[in-house]
């Protein structure tokens, strides 16, 4: 078997070699999976400014948001402005399967789409991450409240596995609602869920205020990214997001979904795009709730500015 072929126009090299170390997997493998699962994970993509994180051998993975000098003219790019670094950034728009080999050639393992298309903002999402050690099933109890939560503010979403060790639970909204206005129901909505169970959820942004419970993560509204649906992961065992029914939830761990069991799971099946609901809009006392809530990460930079005076003056 030759190390290097041509699909869709693209040339894949060196794809014999191992993808990282713990991955039980090639860079061939990679490059079968993306192209086995290219006509649903692409959906998911496209349009979307892409992040993707790479791995080279011997290097630590990299996140790859500027594409570089050498990606092919045939590779659709949009600039978006980027506050933090003052600069414009071109990122990928990956749309197509030619596209989605040249990534898979170039080892982005992991596919980070932003939450917007066109400039409008598609999803309200719930980052739902563990305590520490093995406690997937505790996650599992989270997903519950929130779909309790979101029952009570008359609202559906889908829900998948990260890949790591938690959830993400996506929330599909109607055109037209202020990112103000999205962060502050993604506020009100985990706070919602964390009153169902104090004891097993929590909205604490800061780590060590978490106290063994599961973390109902609202900031990621906004610039932030998740891994896509049928995203791999730079996990050991190269683990994929993948979509799971509610009912099923306790059924399933991560390392369930890889690289290698994910496409004849999948069959010719699409469950992400066949179990997301149709956009919604948030209910307005869920959003003026929101609006009463702190913004986690300012909250947790000025508390953790009070606890190092307090440990200066104490």
């Amino acid at each position: 078997m030759t190390s290097d072929e041509t699909r869709d126009g693209v040339s894949l090299t060196n794809l014999d070699q191992p993808l990282f170390d713990g991955s039980n997997a090639t860079k061939r493998d990679l490059v079968n999976y993306l192209d086995a699962v290219h006509d649903r994970i692409i959906p998911a993509l496209r349009g979307r400014p892409l992040s993707v994180i790479r791995v080279r051998p011997g290097q630590p993975p990299f996140v790859q948001k500027n594409v570089p000098k050498y990606t092919p003219s045939w590779v659709k790019t949009v600039p978006v402005w980027a506050e933090a670094s003052h600069r414009e950034i071109s990122y990928a728009l990956c749309d197509d399967r030619k596209t989605l080999l040249w990534f898979g050639n170039q080892r982005a393992v992991e596919y980070h789409p932003a939450l917007f298309r066109d400039t409008h903002f598609t999803h309200l999402i719930l980052d739902l991450d563990p305590p520490e050690g093995e406690s997937f099933p505790l996650v599992i109890q989270a997903a519950r409240l929130v779909r309790q939560a979101l029952d009570d503010s008359g609202l559906t979403g889908a829900v998948k596995t990260s890949g790591a060790k938690g959830v993400h639970i996506f929330i599909p909204v109607a055109d037209g609602i202020p990112i103000e206005d999205l962060a502050a129901a993604t506020r009100a909505l985990a706070a919602r869920a964390e009153r169902v169970d104090p004891t097993l959820a929590t909205t604490a942004f800061i780590r060590e205020d978490r106290a063994g419970k599961v973390f109902l993560d609202s900031t990621r509204a906004g610039g932030a990214t998740v891994a896509a649906a049928y995203s791999p992961r730079i996990r050991p065992g190269t683990p994929v997001s993948f979509p799971v029914s509610w009912e099923d939830l306790d059924q399933v761990v991560p390392g369930d979904f890889t690289i290698h069991t994910a496409p004849d799971l999948l069959g010719n099946g699409d469950p992400w795009a066949e179990r997301m609901p149709e956009p919604q809009q948030l209910p307005p006392d869920l959003i003026e709730e929101g609006h009463t809530i702190p913004v986690a990460r300012v909250q947790a930079m000025h508390e953790g500015k009070r606890r190092a005076r307090a440990r200066r003056e104490g």
